[in-house]
């Protein structure tokens, strides 16, 4: 709570109040003791006064701060109800006041602190209190069994206020996280649409010189060499094909967007996401159990492409393998991919999923240069456009390296939801 809040509202106080009894002594001719009442609104105006002086307006109140102010306002209000009837005046029911503006705003401890000096004080008023003088001069006498009625249904009325706006207030505020959190997956998703389109442009960019240098090596092959050198361009030329193949892929990615590849179940998916890698020296493992018959899915690039993502990673970082386990039950389907490797860095384990990470913080052992975690967040982002979730963890001791873990409710993977494209 901002303590302008505060300062705004304590100067409609001191309006109302001034109004009130300059209208009820001189208005109306009630008598009661005005030199009292108008001190005590004079001591609040003086409080607004010096909180503007030492305080900036802008500034934000600590929950204690913002307490005892409200705190002060239940006090004020008992001062002059005291001099003016007492829980008789129908001015009480604004000890209501106080107690819905800190349900908004505090936390429930300090609420109920407030809502007990504001029954505190109602009570006592009900015993000591100045009469509250009727217009022709002679006091109001009420019967025992009205003042209680006005009592209970004050402190009723604060109960139910104080625990129906601390209830509002705690589900606007669920509401407003909720709405940060979708605001920030869009963005995520927003960025990642624009990463598509960088993909396509510099592909179309670097086809060219990747033509011009494919050229070369042909040229060079065809010219007398040693047997190193003849090894060396047979290679290169091997790595710009492959480079061409991976153009080609980002060229045609928007177009694979809205393709469905047939069905397949989880050990098929996990195979045609680990085939391309099994060739980099690294053995691939699939295994896989669940009752039969064994969940199907529409083939997904976007969630083909995460998992080649991640199983490339685990390829990168891993000794000597990696195991891809698959299980279902008739409920949810899991996937987990483990490497031998050094694992996750402990420092950088919580923030793995988000794009551009720095390469010192995304080093997972001494002298491996990792990537900027773009691969990770784009496959983060696909699996959860699937239905499904990823965490990331390091085995357990004395087992090394890392898994990264999948999930998916059964009937998300078996109906392909949020292709990539939607």
């Amino acid at each position: 709570m901002r303590l302008n809040t505060l300062v705004g509202l304590r100067w409609l106080a001191v309006g109302g109040q001034a109004l009130a009894i300059l209208v009820s002594y001189f208005g109306v001719g009630l008598s009661f003791p005005i030199v009292p009442c108008l001190v005590l609104v004079a001591a609040s105006a003086a409080l607004n006064l010096a909180l503007r002086w030492r305080f900036p307006l802008s500034q934000l109140l600590s929950a204690r701060a913002a307490t005892i102010l409200l705190a002060y306002d239940i006090l004020q209000l008992a001062g002059l109800l005291f001099f003016t009837g007492g829980i008789v005046n129908p001015f009480a029911i604004l000890f209501l006041a106080p107690v819905a503006v800190a349900a908004a705003s505090l936390a429930l401890r300090q609420t109920l602190g407030l809502l007990a000096l504001a029954a505190v004080c109602a009570t006592l008023l009900t015993r000591w209190s100045l009469r509250l003088p009727s217009i022709s001069g002679e006091d109001l006498s009420l019967p025992l069994i009205y003042l209680v009625g006005l009592w209970s249904a004050l402190i009723i009325s604060a109960t139910f206020v104080t625990f129906s706006a601390h209830r509002v207030a705690a589900e606007a505020g669920r509401s407003a996280s909720a709405l940060a959190a979708t605001e920030l997956a869009l963005a995520r998703a927003q960025h990642l649409s624009q990463l598509d389109g960088l993909a396509a442009a510099a592909a179309h960019e670097l086809s060219t010189p990747l033509a011009t240098i494919a050229l070369i090596v042909r040229e060079l092959a065809a010219l007398p060499a040693g047997e190193g050198l003849s090894d060396d361009l047979e290679l290169l030329e091997q790595s710009v094909d492959r480079c061409r193949s991976i153009l080609a892929k980002l060229s045609a990615r928007r177009e694979l967007s809205g393709q469905a590849l047939g069905f397949s179940s989880p050990v098929e998916l996990a195979e045609a996401a680990a085939a391309p890698h099994r060739l980099l020296g690294v053995s691939i493992n699939v295994e896989g159990e669940g009752p039969e018959p064994a969940p199907k899915c529409p083939h997904n690039p976007g969630v083909l492409s995460a998992l080649g993502n991640l199983i490339e990673n685990a390829v990168g970082f891993a000794e000597s393998a990696v195991t891809i386990r698959v299980s279902w039950t008739s409920s949810t389907v899991d996937m987990s991919i483990a490497d031998d490797g050094p694992g996750f860095p402990a420092d950088i384990l919580a923030r793995i999923g988000e794009p551009y990470l720095s390469r010192d913080s995304a080093r997972r052992s001494h002298g491996a240069d990792a990537g900027l975690g773009l691969g990770l967040f784009i496959a983060s982002i696909f699996i959860n456009r699937s239905g499904g979730a990823l965490h990331f963890e390091n085995a357990r001791p004395p087992a090394r390296g890392a898994i990264v873990a999948i999930r998916w409710p059964r009937h998300a993977y078996e109906q392909g939801q949020g292709k990539v494209g939607d």
